[in-house]
């Protein structure tokens, strides 16, 4: 048998070499080992590892006021089942938390009241106005009916102003073992003949009557508080603040258009004819049971998400480095999880140990994101280089 040489072998001309030029410019090629040659397994996929610093300015090539782009829907009712199906993530296999626990998480989420933020409807629509619009329209046929609770944050931030489905509304109170049967038609009689209204006056009912419609959590007291607000979360929107933005965020015609509790705060200078304060503890508002407790939870949810922003040197970070903060480095499946376990670099923890469930029951971090940009605290940026980011205000 013979052997034949190749003509790039045998020819007098010689080509240079790949190595020599990378030689020429100061780079040297590692040496594979011998069992470099032997059959590799399929790697997996190569995972994102764009740097990302604390301390770094993120490029900002667009600002994006909504996520509309990412939805089509037709009306405002369909915003609703979309924001109150997507609030919390499904309960993982291995949660890290006992049955108690377990149990305690799925019946806090079972018992919130049937209430979504305007703030939230307005971070999926393109367009506030035909939401505001069509809100009025939906009140006046008693479809949707708006929900206000006072002193809970000015203009878009307000975390006490939303709508619900007036069918789930009047399902909650026919299902009250709280109220008498007589009560609860009487409540259902006022909502319908007063659709548009967030609130009432308390001559209406009897003082029992209150009584108990206000221990279900069916009525709230519309009492004034005169508190400066340096934040969302702190109670005390000024009346004069509640006057002057009432009229772009309620139907024409209705007493909350023209200030509702406030509108007579400001009469004759400021004062009421005699010379003190006028009360206006006579008036109620309109709420649905556990609304207390939803509100504390997305005041402190938001509260949240901004703190961990505020942490970094330009308070924004790009929306996948912020899941990772949210979810608390949970354990996951993941390719990225999966390459971290074979480097030994694996250290997650189990979803029961985080903030994320501990605090917030699981709330996703999409969820409040959405939440959180429609209410004006952060907005969302193109960066072109690590995708979408996300920047307090």
């Amino acid at each position: 048998m013979s052997f034949h040489t190749t003509p790039a072998r045998s020819s007098r001309i010689t080509k240079p070499r790949r190595t020599s030029a990378v030689a020429a410019l100061g780079l040297r090629r590692t040496t594979s080992s011998p069992s470099s040659a032997s059959p590799r397994k399929p790697s997996l996929p190569s995972e994102n590892t764009t740097p990302y610093d604390d301390d770094e300015q993120l490029d900002d090539i667009g600002v994006m006021a909504s996520l509309s782009e990412d939805l089509n829907f037709r009306d405002v009712p369909q915003y609703i089942e979309y924001i109150r199906n997507r609030m919390f993530s499904d309960m993982p296999e291995k949660a890290g938390m006992n049955s108690t626990r377990i149990a305690d998480v799925l019946n806090f989420r079972r018992y919130l009241s049937p209430f979504v933020t305007i703030a939230h409807i307005d971070a999926l629509s393109t367009s506030t106005t035909r939401v505001e619009r069509e809100i009025a329209e939906l009140a006046r046929a008693a479809i949707l009916r708006r929900v206000t609770i006072p002193n809970r944050g000015v203009g878009a931030a307000a975390i006490g102003d939303g709508i619900a489905s007036v069918r789930e509304w009047h399902a909650l109170v026919q299902s009250d073992g709280g109220l008498q049967e007589g009560l609860k038609s009487k409540y259902i009689a006022i909502m319908n003949a007063n659709p548009t209204s967030t609130s009432i006056s308390g001559t209406v009912f009897t003082s029992p009557e209150l009584s108990a419609l206000v221990l279900m959590g069916f009525l709230t007291s519309a009492t004034a508080v005169n508190s400066s607000s340096s934040f969302f979360a702190s109670p005390g929107a000024s009346s004069l603040t509640a006057v002057s933005t009432s009229g772009s965020r309620f139907a024409a015609g209705s007493l909350d258009a023209v200030g509702g509790v406030y509108a007579t705060q400001h009469i004759h200078g400021g004062t009421s004819l005699s010379g003190s304060r006028p009360s206006v503890t006579a008036h109620y508002t309109f709420s649905l049971p556990n609304m207390g407790t939803q509100i504390k939870l997305l005041v402190e949810a938001r509260n949240h998400l901004i703190t961990i922003l505020k942490k970094t040197k330009y308070k924004e970070m790009p929306m996948v480095a912020l899941r990772e903060r949210w979810d608390g480095g949970v354990t996951t499946h993941d390719v990225k999880s999966e390459r971290k376990k074979l480097r030994g670099e694996f250290a997650g923890v189990l979803p029961g140990r985080t903030k994320k469930w501990k605090q917030f029951y699981g709330m996703r971090f999409e969820w409040i994101l959405e939440e959180c940009l429609g209410a004006g605290l952060v907005e969302l940026f193109e960066t072109g280089s690590v995708g979408r980011a996300v920047r307090a205000t």
